[in-house]
């Protein structure tokens, strides 16, 4: 017995898709088209339906073994064999290897009103045998409008058009349908959104004279799918679907540090250089040297061996390259040797679309380590900020997917708040470098610092940033009580330190002498006294001398005197004796 309030729950089934292999749509739609039914494209004038119909079945007969059937009602076969051409397909070669059929049927008004009632019987045997005859999964029909073109009863046009889908359905081929955009609604007879599984709007529009084309999916009956609209673009290879939200917050990281082709700067940034995937800004104002610290990063990494893609919006790869020169920076044997590549274009060439496509293309293409994109700011006049935030979010979640280094350069128009003119892209990117300009003297100096480095202790201190013929140099920058000097200012101002410094030695060194003359004058005066010492020692012993030699003498002559005298005893002569007050009686002849 269940108990209250339970409820049974089927495991959730995936609807049954089918793949375009069109790159973008598949992402969007979470896995193709949905199998076995039919799917309503429908668009104005030069959107891009025919083109999109037709690639979901060469896509489907070369990458799927899925062959296809094209009923055309506008179009002739050679008509559109040269079309998708344009695109790198080989329709004719399908044809040929029974891998796509491709049906005419031309409808005329004058035909339609001569044989009386219109239906879509012969339409049925006619699709129904092509489908048969190579077995295909895949139906296009190019477009209805050319169809009912002819059908002035609308009540007998909406059961054929349900008779239509429900025919496909019954099929068993993924279809799609191709329609013109009505002016109120969806397609013009405002039926076929109805009774469509999935319908995909085409949009064709022209903003600041750059044309863009959009699509967004409108309806999917029983799945999931991005409701945006997303911009898409027509290429060499085929349509390029560019969802421009973020995707998910999931790329992995690396903890290897590469060389910034500077060694001063790397110094900076704790001795090590950039982590290797990251996404780097350099912004500045015009000629602080964004394109030469790109160039020497550049330059770096294909020494190393890593390919590196530099992509250029201002200057052209030969302008480039002979600019570097100045500086002593070689890069034709790196672009010779394949190391290094350049891709240069105006931004106004194209829309941000195509920018991107393209961009994506050669990055496919070329397989860089290192990427550099110079100025990113040029591609933001393309497109609005909402679309220009959304371009650069996809390209370095792109490049952070694949774990590219990339070095984006950014112009900092003078007059703007720093923060806000960096604001759309500072907060995507993992490490910030500032080069900026300073006036003083009569002359401007540019100093460069790290205003953030995500994961990495680094310096706080403002540099002086030299460019020279042998190439750039990150010098200490004099910061004192009257601020930061650069250039001349700060040459001035370490003549006065030298200056300062040599006065201080050349005192200390007076002082020295000074003092070494004292101290010879106290040496020869001890030298003096030490002298007369010795002589009055001297003479004091020559006194000793004479005092002990007169006294010997006095004692022999008395000896002599007493024995001359016949005394009885000879009385020694005493050194000292102290006074008795009486003097003493000597014995002898009277």
């Amino acid at each position: 017995m269940k108990t209250k309030g339970a409820k049974s729950r089927a495991p959730a089934t995936r609807l049954p898709k089918c793949p375009t292999g069109i790159q973008g749509l598949d992402e969007i739609t979470d896995g193709g088209l949905p199998r076995g039914r039919p799917t309503l494209v429908c668009g104005g004038a030069g959107c891009g339906k025919t083109l999109l119909a037709a690639e979901f079945l060469v896509r489907g007969a070369v990458q799927f073994d899925e062959p296809g059937v094209l009923m055309a009602f506008e179009e002739t076969e050679k008509e559109l064999e040269a079309n998708v051409a344009s695109l790198g397909f080989d329709l004719e070669g399908l044809v040929k290897r029974k891998k796509i059929v491709i049906d005419y049927i031309h409808v005329e008004p004058s035909e339609v009103q001569e044989s009386g009632d219109y239906d879509l019987e012969g339409l049925f045997v006619r699709l129904n045998h092509a489908i048969d005859s190579i077995g295909a999964k895949r139906v296009v029909l190019d477009t209805l409008e050319a169809l009912f073109a002819c059908l002035p009863n609308e009540t007998i046009l909406r059961a054929e058009l349900r008779r239509l889908f429900r025919w496909l359905k019954d099929k068993g081929v993924t279809a799609v349908i191709t329609a013109e955009r009505g002016r109120e609604t969806l397609t013009r007879h405002g039926l076929e959104e109805y009774v469509s599984d999935c319908v995909i709007v085409l949009d064709h529009r022209v903003t600041n004279q750059i044309a863009t084309r959009h699509l967004r999916v409108v309806k999917y009956r029983g799945a999931l799918h991005g409701t945006n609209e997303f911009p898409f673009l027509i290429g060499d290879t085929g349509i390029s679907v560019l969802p421009i939200t973020s995707l998910g917050l999931n790329h992995k990281t690396s903890s290897e540090r590469i060389a910034t082709g500077i060694p001063r700067l790397d110094a900076m940034l704790g001795g090590k250089g950039f982590f290797r995937g990251s996404s780097i800004l350099l912004t500045g104002t015009p000629g602080t040297g964004k394109t030469i610290v790109s160039a020497n990063f550049a330059h770096a990494a294909a020494r190393r061996g890593e390919r590196v893609l530099f992509f250029s919006f201002e200057e052209s790869p030969d302008q480039i390259i002979r600019n570097m020169h100045s500086i002593g920076l070689h890069l034709e044997p790196l672009v010779k040797s394949n190391l290094l590549r350049f891709h240069s274009a105006r931004p106004s060439l194209y829309g941000l679309e195509m920018h991107l496509a393209t961009m994506f293309k050669e990055i496919v293409t070329f397989q860089p380590q290192v990427v550099v994109i110079d100025p990113i700011t040029s591609l933001m006049d393309v497109g609005s900020d909402y679309e220009c935030r959304g371009m650069v979010t996809r390209l370095v979640d792109y490049l952070k997917a694949r774990q590219i280094t990339t070095l984006f350069t950014s112009l900092t128009q003078g007059g703007h708040a720093l923060q806000q003119s960096e604001a759309s892209m500072s907060s995507l990117m993992d490490s910030w470098l500032l080069l900026q300009d300073f006036e003083g003297n009569g002359e401007r100096n540019r100093v460069l610092y790290v205003l953030k480095a995500r994961g990495m202790s680094h310096s706080n201190q403002v540099r002086e940033f030299l460019i020279s013929d042998r190439g750039i140099d990150v010098v200490d920058a004099y910061i004192g009580a009257s601020g930061v000097l650069t250039g001349s200012a700060r040459a001035a101002q370490g003549a006065l330190e030298k200056a300062a410094v040599l006065t201080s030695q050349q005192e200390a060194a007076r002082r020295k002498r000074e003092l070494e003359r004292r101290r010879e004058a106290i040496e020869r005066q001890i030298g003096g006294l030490r002298s007369d010492y010795e002589n009055e020692t001297m003479e004091l012993r020559r006194i000793d001398e004479q005092v002990g030699t007169s006294t010997l003498m006095l004692t022999s002559e008395r000896a002599a005197s007493g024995r001359l005298r016949q005394a009885d005893v000879s009385v020694p002569v005493k050194a000292k004796s102290k006074p008795t007050g009486k003097p003493k009686q000597v014995k002898g002849n009277s």
